[in-house]
């Protein structure tokens, strides 16, 4: 870790109205809603976006390629779930990685990734903060590259919506990953956490995350007319209420005029408690709200949705592979060459394109 690279805070509880969110038009920068931005929060899962963001970054400077192999190593291994389950020594591609990481949101792999990229996990989780701060983020600390909690790891969303243009905007040939709506091993399928994709007119991307700490978030993108936008939603209360926040932001900002609009390097930074990581682990995950999500789930045992932007997938989910490298597991390989051969498997051209990096 940088030394005194930031401050770290103790986490603390915040009044239940404090609930990060935003919208932002990616191409000017233009933020139609904002609440609580600057408030620092765990961001959970969505700390693999900068995983993914710092892996780019190192494919770029030509360390390695999509087919570069990555090691479950016993650290990664060791992890605990959400997780692939991948044994020492198996083997996969950083193509593969990637997906289980973003779309599973697998902790044990992403922690693979971090290997691979940096030479160390411990290497690696410095370039995440180096890069952080390079692209402006100025209020994010990571001490991993999977968001499991731990003192030291916050963001706001603020920050998340810098790193989420910075992808957009730096990496278009890599937005494929984030769009997927699953992934299959040839053996078990998928599907992805983000209830939008296939869902909300437009929808391509990108990252939830979930810890009792932070509550239930989501970074969302969208495109429609030539016009890409994206939300950040934190400490929503469910899977279901994350989305339906997160639709209507989307929907709002591709519905509304950006006159009069402040850029996000206009907006002055407010908030008495913004120096503080907020915890809303007594709200989240007490047994009256267990009990409430509960209650909102349909007979089927689904997340009930209630925004009017959201519509149900009448088809198929569509799948890409990833899997074990052939020969790291038979079973698992067999599988994948099947899954292959029958055109399962999205083609991600590795051809970076330079452009100019966004100033917040």
């Amino acid at each position: 870790m940088l030394a005194g690279a930031c401050a770290v805070f103790l986490a603390a509880a915040l009044p239940a109205s404090a609930n990060p969110r935003l919208v932002i038009d990616v191409d000017t920068l233009k933020v139609y809603e904002h609440q609580d931005i600057f408030q620092r929060w765990y961001p959970a899962s969505l700390t693999k976006l900068m995983t993914a963001y710092t892996t780019f970054r190192a494919i770029q400077a030509g360390q390695l390629t999509l087919q570069s192999p990555v090691v479950m190593t016993k650290n990664a291994a060791s992890e605990p779930p959400s997780k692939m389950f991948y044994k020492p020594g198996q083997k996969m591609t950083l193509d593969s990685a990637l997906k289980m990481m973003l779309i599973k949101s697998a902790n044990d792999v992403a922690v693979a990734i971090a290997e691979t990229v940096g030479g160390s996990e411990q290497a690696f989780i410095e370039k995440m903060n180096a890069e952080a701060r390079r692209i402006g983020m100025t209020s994010s600390h990571f001490i991993n590259p999977n968001g499991l909690p731990g003192q030291g790891q916050y963001t706001t969303a603020r920050d998340l919506a810098v790193l989420a243009v910075t992808l957009k905007r730096e990496f278009p040939q890599y937005a494929s990953y984030f769009a997927l709506e699953g992934f299959t091993t040839g053996k078990k399928d998928y599907p992805n956490y983000n209830m939008l994709i296939g869902r909300f007119d437009g929808a391509d991307g990108m990252k939830t995350g979930f810890i009792c700490a932070s509550g239930f978030n989501q970074v969302s993108s969208a495109s429609r007319g030539g016009r890409r936008v994206v939300s950040v939603v934190l400490g929503e209360d469910s899977l279901a209420a994350r989305a339906d926040e997160s639709a209507r932001l989307l929907q709002m900002a591709f519905t509304t005029v950006s006159t009069g609009k402040p850029s996000l390097a206009e907006i002055v930074p407010y908030g008495e408690t913004r120096g503080v990581v907020a915890d809303i682990s007594k709200e989240i995950c007490s047994k009256q709200a267990a009990k409430v999500r509960s209650e909102g789930r349909d007979e089927a045992g689904r997340q009930k949705l209630l925004s009017p932007y959201i519509h149900e997938i009448d088809r198929p989910l569509k799948l890409a592979f990833a899997g074990l490298i052939p020969g790291s597991d038979d079973k698992t390989a067999k599988a994948g060459s099947d899954a292959t051969a029958q055109g399962d498997a999205v083609e991600i051209a590795n051809v970076p394109i330079p452009v100019p990096r966004p100033s917040f």
